[in-house]
């Protein structure tokens, strides 16, 4: 595993915690601070004992915190997040497909939806997970890219903006 220092200094999980510390809800919004200054989006285990031994916690506390809620990352993060709805409704209307398809163009191989929710590029291009419902079920199958809900989803439009973000283009 990489040392802080290749992905973010020391010094800046220290200013992070310094500027929240005391404040209510401090330990969750500097573990967001953290990921989201973090070059690759996710909370290293030496981040995570640097914010423990910062704010005079156990590291049990700061760990159990960065695994209860689903969208801190324990693993580093392609460029881009892909995000497939896999509720009934998108289910009976192809979000399976759509995973599939954005996996096998990531060139994902063995990823088990039924034992994690997510997975990375080799590259480092894209990561790619799975929700339980993201609410639009009127839109389905809705597909997240980069935060941006794209709503009556097609394989064809989906492979359209894969190759757009390939090429740097808009998604």
């Amino acid at each position: 595993m990489p040392s802080i220092t290749a992905r973010q200094s020391g010094s800046d999980v220290e200013s992070i915690v310094r500027a929240n510390a005391g404040t209510p809800g401090s330990l969750l919004k500097i573990l967001e601070q953290v990921q989201e200054s973090d070059p690759k989006h996710y909370l290293s285990e030496e981040a995570m004992r640097n914010i423990a031994e910062q704010l005079k916690v156990p590291p049990s506390q700061v760990y159990s915190m960065a695994t209860f809620y689903s969208f801190f990352n324990l693993k580093p993060q392609g460029k881009h997040s892909i995000v497939v709805c896999r509720g009934t409704a998108c289910h009976t209307r192809g979000s399976l497909a759509l995973l599939n398809e954005a996996l096998a163009r990531m060139g994902i191989k063995g990823f088990k939806e039924e034992e994690e929710n997510s997975a990375t590029s080799l590259d480092g291009f894209a990561s790619i997970r799975t929700v339980a419902c993201f609410g639009q079920c009127a839109l389905a199958p809705v597909v997240q890219i980069d935060g941006e809900v794209k709503s009556r989803m097609t394989i064809g439009k989906l492979v359209t903006l894969l190759e757009k973000m390939r090429k740097g283009g808009a998604k």
